[in-house]
């Protein structure tokens, strides 16, 4: 039986026929031809989209091995492949029409660790972090220092030839690679490393015939090669044919051709890797200057320092990164950050034996002190958690770009220029004249000991205009690069700039046709890229081929304006995050689906968006969109999943969301999944019927009110099994929680309830001394005692509290999509905020989640209607007050937070705030760092979001609570919930426990 993964409509019949003779035959991964699926691989990290026919995810050797015999078949000769790994190529590395294959769902383990011979074997799927945190122990590290080095994957970095910061000192990824084991076009393997006479002769098969082919051209074309290939740290090339062979020592190494052959050659299956141990001690000097000239002009001089790595970023990227989450745990250790003359800074790093570092800054500091060169300031990194941030900052440089205002964004495609590091600043120089002349606004950073800036010039996609200049800025930067002596690629691989080959090669280039079509004749593997074989008439892909723009552009303006927060993303893959102690994208980081990602739901969401358009649905105004008659919607429910409707495909994508706003706070260009969810939904749901438990959702917070007059009863009937058992089976529901008992209203003296009138009355000191509790739904009817004892804390530090009626939020509404019921809720719910907030008084809220709903949900909807009120989170307000009480002496309590996603995303500062707090109190509070704990508001409580709940559970939270000495305490009701059910205990809000320490 074919599974209906190979059903999807739309597939040539090659590769129909091909997919169900691999599923046939054995094939033991997976196999997927959904429309959504191949558009979540259709894009990268470029500007390029080319939608394949299928996506396979092979589950070992034998696998890759089937994919390739069988394609051996006549009927399948014209069937080709492109392998993908982290998918944050910036030229369209891994971008085809044909197969992709994703080893990074199974591939993922490190196999061996050698520590006394300082070498692994790693799977070509293993992300770059995950195999530094497995050698961590041993002290060792794998050294090529990439920016995408949470998400990339060593395959990638293979066929790219990945480097980044410091490769100076420790090279780039085919410097640390000394075998790879592959699979050749016909299905064969091949285990490459350094074959000297001896081991070539006792080769046979394919290896032999390769290893003799490429010897012979390596040994008649020794001058021409030195000559041809730029003498450069980043010496990219595609096929390294420089570095292929040694005639000093006739050994000849197969391993460099695989390295930066952007899959066209074989597919990595593992490889054998050359380690680093890790450095004694490392320090960095981040130094600012009055122009991005002077710190291009500086860097000879600090490379001269014997600094490990100089790593450069201009204004334009440090004006972004102030505007970003980053920005409050770096801003402090970039010197001279609010002096309007800084223009640039250079980061410059020194690591080794802590007696050879401390000289080399010693010297440095000292050679700054004395001032020129444009030096405005410095400040030394010395603790590890510091340097780590400012790295961040840097590696978080290529997104941050992206969020530029206005619709011209910087976007790669002439951004990785390699030149002599000596020629650097005249080139840049040239290059920013350039662009000038277009009047193009662009971001620098990158490596300027290597020769290697990141120039991003901004242009709008969607204009016809800006994509033709795209090809004229290309050609341009091709020719300065060739003026200057370097390559137009030399850290980011060639991809679809392939076509400048053979103006970089000359006659050598027909010498790498040779080599492609030793390895792949019949031009199989990733064609387009690099090279076709000398005997095909295949051709290179050009720099005009389709871009994501030009589906865009079929999108009204209005239309894409509206939806900004998806038709932003472009592509960075910083949501593919693989640390489990990060909160970005849950549901991706349980699943490894990427389609279940940010960048896969944004990509599904500006197609579902270009298809509406194209049917004529106005998507600037999607509430206007008149609601289909029950009966059809009833209709078109019962047969969904009979058509082909790509809205369902959508709406699987976003039901697994945790509307956790993580992607919002921690995606560099914002790309903001539950905002434009909840307008999905909203428009789904006037051709589909919602599920009941929809409707239970969004009318909670009204429910509520009513439950909590009768709360035992209530719980007589919730907590029940056989109640439990009917939610399950009617409504999908699990674990639905225990009301409190008794409610708020009975646990509140009538003194505390707000009464505007008595407010109307009191003087204007009375007024500002006023805090006003707004009260959420979760906390107050589920955990009452939390507003109690909020409302006693305040009171005894001096405040005349008062604690609101309860007025519905709205955000369960928001969550759920019932878009026009939450802007009637959302209005009501800021007139009387505002209409309180008059008198003077300070509004404050408990639940991270739904405070930060009046600032966020609300801004969207209600835009200028929202009014002007600000309700505070506890801490946020707290630690502005602390000069009003004495400090404490210690009173020996040590704790450890956990924050709510939401929070974590939009408010990071909070953990800082509350760690102030607690110490103003005697108190201490560590943070633990943590993914996001899997309730999520309703999410965990669905049946069918159980598993990746709990998954998430155990993922970081679990771990966490169970290791932890001190107590934990956790901000968000929803986490409290959550690890009340897996760990039958309920942990305290942070307040309750500073109501422990000043009130008893």
């Amino acid at each position: 039986m074919i599974p209906a993964l190979l059903t999807a409509q739309g597939l040539d019949a090659h590769y129909k026929n091909y997919l169900e003779q691999l599923f046939q035959q054995g094939f033991k991964g997976d196999i997927d031809a959904r429309y959504g699926t191949r558009l979540s691989m259709a894009v990268d990290n470029s500007v390029y989209q080319f939608l394949p026919q299928a996506v396979v995810f092979p589950k070992d050797r034998d696998d890759l091995q089937l994919l390739m015999t069988l394609a051996q078949a006549p009927a399948f000769r014209q069937i080709h492949f492109a392998p993908r790994g982290g998918g944050t190529g910036t030229n369209g590395q891994s971008l085809n029409f044909g197969v992709v294959v994703d080893t990074s769902r199974y591939f993922n383990q490190v196999r061996h660790i050698d520590a006394g011979g300082r070498t692994a074997v790693v799977e070509s799927g293993v992300i770059k972090d995950a195999l530094n945190d497995a050698l961590r122990p041993h002290g060792l590290f794998f050294s090529p220092d990439l920016s995408t080095s949470n998400r990339a994957t060593l395959g990638g970095m293979i066929s790219t030839d990945a480097s980044g910061a410091g490769s100076l000192v420790y090279g780039k990824t085919s410097d640390h690679v000394l075998g790879i084991t592959a699979v050749l076009d016909d299905g064969s393997l091949l285990e490459t490393g350094p074959w000297d006479a001896e081991a070539r002769a006792a080769l046979g098969g394919r290896a032999r015939q390769l290893a003799e082919a490429v010897l012979a051209l390596c040994q008649q074309k020794q001058s021409q090669i030195r000559d041809t290939f730029p003498e450069l740290n980043r010496f990219l090339t595609g096929y390294d044919l420089r570095h292929a062979y040694d005639a000093d020592t006739d050994v000849l190494d197969l391993t460099r051709l695989l390295c930066g052959s952007e899959g066209t050659l074989a597919f990595v299956v593992s490889a054998t890797l050359d380690l680093t141990p890790i450095p004694a001690q490392r320090r960095l000097v981040n130094i600012s200057y009055d122009s991005f000239e002077s710190a291009l002009r500086h860097a000879p001089s600090l490379v001269q320092a014997e600094a490990t790595a100089v790593e450069t970023i201009d204004s334009t990227v440090l004006g972004l990164a102030k505007e970003d989450i980053i920005w409050h745990s770096v801003g402090e250790l970039v010197p001279n950050a609010f002096d309007a003359a800084m223009a640039g800074i250079n980061m410059v790093e020194f690591a080794g034996r802590a007696d050879e570092v401390d000289a080399k800054v010693q010297r440095l500091i000292e050679a700054l002190s004395s001032g020129g060169n444009g030096v405005l300031g410095y400040r030394l990194c010395e603790q590890p958690d510091e340097i780590a941030r400012v790295y961040q900052m840097r590696k978080k440089a290529v997104g941050l770009l992206g969020n530029a205002k206005g619709a011209r964004k910087p976007i790669a495609f002439a951004e990785d220029t390699a030149v002599p590091p000596e020629q650097l600043a005249d080139f840049i120089m040239e290059f920013r004249t350039l662009l000038d002349r277009h009047q193009l606004r662009y971001g620098m950073f990158g490596h300027v000991d290597a020769g290697v800036l990141h120039v991003r010039p901004a242009l709008d996609m969607c204009d016809p205009a800006d994509e033709a200049l795209l090809r004229q800025v290309s050609d341009e930067v091709a020719a300065l690069t060739r003026k200057y002596g370097g390559l137009m690629w030399g850290e980011h691989g060639r991809g679809v700039r392939s076509e400048y080959g053979p103006a970089v090669f000359g006659e050598l280039f027909d010498d790498l046709r040779r080599v492609k079509g030793w390895f792949d004749p019949d031009n199989k593997l990733n064609p387009g890229k690099i090279c076709a074989p000398l005997q095909s008439e295949s051709d290179l892909y050009s720099i005009d081929e389709v871009k994501r723009g030009s589906f865009d552009r079929q999108i009204a303006a209005k239309g894409r304006a509206q939806f900004d927060k998806a038709i932003s993303c472009n592509g960075n893959g910083l949501c593919f995050d693989y640390n489990s102690n990060s909160p970005m994208c849950p549901s991706y980081k349980v699943t490894g689906n990427r389609v279940w990602s940010p960048k896969g739901r944004a990509t599904l969401m500006r197609e579902w968006l270009r298809l509406l358009a194209n049917d004529g649905v106005d998507t600037a105004n999607l509430k206007s969109v008149p609601m289909a008659s029950l009966r059809s919607r009833i209709k078109a429910t019962l047969s969904r999943h009979k058509q082909d409707d790509f809205s369902v495909e959508v709406y699987e994508a976003m039901h697994t969301c945790l509307a956790c706003k993580a992607c919002s706070g921690g995606c560099p260009v914002k790309v903001d999944v539950p905002s434009f969810r909840a307008e999905f939904l909203h428009l789904y749901h006037k051709r589909y019927l919602r599920p009941v438990k929809d409707h239970l959702v969004a009318g909670i917070e009204g429910a509520l009110v009513w439950m909590a007059k009768a709360p035992r009863l209530v719980n007589s009937l919730t907590q029940n099994p056989l109640s439990a058992w009917l939610a399950q089976r009617l409504f999908g529901y699990v674990d639905t929680p225990a009301l409190s008992v008794p409610p708020l209203a009975q646990r509140l003296p009538q003194s505390l309830r707000l009464d505007e009138a008595e407010l109307a009355q009191s003087s204007e000191q009375e007024r500002a001394n006023t805090l006003v509790l707004v009260q959420d739904p979760f906390t107050s009817y589920y955990d009452a005692e939390v507003v109690v004892k909020a409302a006693e804390l305040l009171q005894q530090l001096g405040y005349r509290v008062r604690v609101m009626d309860f007025v519905a939020n709205g955000k369960p509404q928001h969550i759920k999509g019932f878009m026009d019921r939450f802007a009637v809720t959302a209005a009501r719910g800021a007139r009387c905020l505002n209409r309180v907030a008059s008198y003077g008084v300070t509004l404050l809220g408990v639940d991270p989640a739904l405070v930060l709903t009046y600032r966020d949900e609300y801004d969207q909807v209600l835009g200028e209607a929202r009014g002007d009120f600000k309700v505070w989170l506890l801490n946020e307000f707290l630690v502005t007050q602390l000069q009003r009480w004495p400090e404490r002496a210690s009173c020996g309590q040590s704790y450890r937070l956990m924050t709510h996603c939401t929070e974590n995303s939009l408010r990071p500062q909070a953990v800082a705030q509350w760690q102030q707090v607690f110490a103003h109190f005697g108190a201490q509070l560590a943070n633990q760092n943590s993914g996001c704990c899997g309730m999520a508001g309703t999410f965990g409580h669905e049946q069918s979001n159980l598993q990746i709940s709990q998954d998430l559970y155990r993922l970081s939270w679990q771990p966490a609570i169970e290791a932890s000495a001190e107590e934990v305490l956790v901000s968000g009701y929803s986490c409290r919930s959550q690890v009340k059910r897996y760990q039958q205990q309920r942990p305290r809000h942070p307040l309750e426990a500073l109501h422990q320490i000043l009130v008893g």
